[in-house]
């Protein structure tokens, strides 16, 4: 099964970084699809339901990477 799930971000400071971001989770295994909306400071990520858990583990750590004061908001 698929879950779609959207995510409030912090600190995302420029449309550049937006992208870079999209990118680098839109390649990690998993993930069918991301979408980072700078303007709305959302992200939304179209993951495998039964890797979600690990999947969210890979995308925090590569958000760290590629913007580290940036913050997703996981509920």
């Amino acid at each position: 099964y698929i879950m779609v799930k959207t995510y409030k971000i912090n600190n995302l400071d420029c449309a550049n970084c937006a992208a870079k971001l999209e990118r680098a989770v839109g390649k990690i295994d998993g993930i069918n699809g991301a979408s980072v909306n700078f303007f709305a400071q959302k992200m939304t990520l179209d993951v495998d339901g039964d890797r979600f858990d690990r999947v969210i583990d890979e995308v925090r750590r590569v958000c760290k990477k590629v913007e580290p004061d940036m913050e997703i908001v996981f509920n």
